[in-house]
């Protein structure tokens, strides 16, 4: 069994992302779909690397005054 490392990207889950973010899976589905987020396809589900999210999160903040 290969050995993970801090190194190596963290994967995550549709339904993981979706609780990050406090939304819906549908729309986790529809920002991958939209590109988004980048996501792998595997099998039938996606996976989203763990700092594709936190670089998605952090586009979106908006600068108040």
């Amino acid at each position: 069994m290969p050995k993970s490392t801090s190194n190596s990207p963290r994967f995550m889950t549709v339904g993981e992302v979706a609780d990050l973010m406090r939304v819906s899976s549908m729309t986790v589905y529809r920002l991958i779909k939209a590109g988004d987020i980048r996501a792998a396809r595997v099998g039938k589900s996606y996976r989203i690397r763990e700092e594709d999210v936190d670089q998605f999160i952090a586009s979106r903040y908006n600068q108040t005054g």
